[in-house]
């Protein structure tokens, strides 16, 4: 699979998880993609636990970079029927479950759910932000990102990162499958028919359960 195409194929998978009405929360990145992908007739609430719900598509007439920001600081806009609520407001509606799903990116995941996504090593540390209790409080949580960095394992038997939370993820949705966070583990319930279950086990440290029922993403 050629670079260019593995953050929109991804998002177009993940985009399958998502149901007509759902409010879903979106990290920064590769799960901003995610919209863009929504299947005929999907429609959902984004919300951005800085303050809006109903995020809207940013266009040249409503682009105000300087007072309507999302979670990540990037310019954002309200959609038709959206709102600006304040943060406790904003952070009872996700730790009181009525966030239907939160996509994010990793850094680390492992076979037990957990996650480690908001310290690189050698950077300057951002803080975790709202990621905690979106992982938390979140009915879905879906980890959408590459497979590997660069060769190296990103879905480990045991995080070494500072985790961000742990034992809540539900999926994790990379270019070479889809893995179902389960008591026993990860088991692989989709693959990419680019790469062999061989190939996929490789790239992950973490032993993958694969399901009798194991299909293609595509």
């Amino acid at each position: 699979m050629d670079k260019s195409e593995i953050k929109g194929f991804i998002a177009a998978r993940v985009a399958k998880e998502l149901k007509d009405g759902d409010v879903v929360n979106l990290g920064i990145g590769l799960p901003t993609l995610v919209p863009a992908y929504l299947p005929e007739g999907v429609h959902v609430t984004l919300q951005s636990e800085n303050g809006i719900i109903g995020t809207g598509a940013v266009t040249d007439e409503n682009r105000d970079p300087i007072h309507v920001v999302d979670a990540g600081g990037n310019p954002s806009a309200v959609g038709a029927f959206g709102c600006f609520i304040d943060s406790a407001t904003s952070f009872g509606l996700i730790r009181g479950g009525h966030v239907d799903a939160t996509i994010l990116g990793g850094l680390e995941v492992d076979e037990e759910g957990s996650l480690s996504n908001w310290i690189i090593p050698g950077k300057k540390m951002p803080g975790m932000g709202g990621a905690m209790d979106l992982l938390v409080g979140a009915k879905n949580v879906i980890v959408a990102m590459e497979h590997t960095a660069k060769g190296n394992h990103k879905i480990l038997k045991k995080c070494k990162l500072p985790y961000t939370a742990v034992k809540c993820i539900t999926k994790i949705i990379t270019e070479m499958g889809v893995m179902v966070v389960t008591p026993a583990g990860l088991e692989l319930v989709e693959y990419n028919p680019e790469f062999t279950v061989e190939e996929i086990q490789a790239a992950t440290e973490a032993t993958l359960i694969i399901s009798p029922n194991l299909k293609s993403m595509v």
